[in-house]
């Protein structure tokens, strides 16, 4: 079995490390650790013996929980693709998609200064054309996005935003909130920061909501009290 059908297999199964469920130390230890060296080394170059000694456990330790390299690297790709898709997942036509898009984007962004290691990963599995990941993406992702888009198409029709492509919306809150993990580098060098901070953070998110909820006519939800766009 090719490690692209083992992880189109396990992301669409029953997770069993689908975000929420209880962890012990060790596989904690072992997922973060496993995030760094994919990170750094790619797919290929990772090993789950440079793993084991990241996460400072054993081999056998690792195989406990995870039979191969392939099964690793699903998990973590697995848990950010969760964590992503958690909020967008259950939207509604009934909903205000002031407040639906609102949030995602603050979630997006939350997620970028929370997990940017996560998400330079997934960037690299698709700049390297999604070898293990184009299974999920035809078979998973597609269809979720095509679902959202039909909720955002009911909004249109109800004159609650204005007619614009749904497809290129979700594009658009993906891309700019995912910048800021996967080129923090470049955001931090040009604005004199050693770091993310709270402040910056919530200044990011508040500029993205506005610019892109402002965008398709929408009025940013009123936070506390002051707008988003203050």
């Amino acid at each position: 079995m090719t490690d692209n059908i083992e992880l189109s297999v396990s992301l669409d199964s029953k997770k069993k490390y689908k975000r929420g469920r209880i962890r012990d130390k060790n596989q904690e230890l072992i997922l973060n650790a496993a995030r760094e060296e994919f990170v750094l080394k790619g797919y290929e170059g990772a090993s789950i013996q440079a793993i084991a000694d990241k996460a400072g456990i054993a081999k056998a330790n690792v195989h406990y929980y995870f039979k191969r390299k392939a099964n690793i690297y699903v998990a973590v790709l697995d848990e950010i693709i969760d964590l992503w898709n958690d909020y967008f997942d259950e939207i509604e036509e009934d909903d205000d998609p002031s407040v639906v898009l609102d949030k995602f984007i603050r979630q997006k962004v939350e997620l970028s200064y929370s997990h940017p290691q996560s998400s330079k990963l997934f960037a690299r599995e698709m700049i390297s054309g999604a070898p293990r990941l184009r299974d999920y993406m035809r078979n998973k992702m597609r269809p979720f996005v095509r679902k959202k888009a039909e909720v955002m198409e009911q909004w249109i029709a109800q004159g609650k935003m204005l007619p614009v492509d749904p497809t290129l919306l979700i594009f658009l809150i993906w891309s700019s909130t995912q910048h800021y993990a996967d080129f923090d580098i470049q955001v931090l060098t040009i604005m004199n920061r050693a770091e993310y901070e709270r402040e910056m953070i919530d200044e990011i998110a508040n500029f993205l909501s506005a610019t892109i909820l402002r965008g398709v006519g929408l009025t940013p939800p009123v936070r506390g009290s002051q707008s988003v766009a203050s």
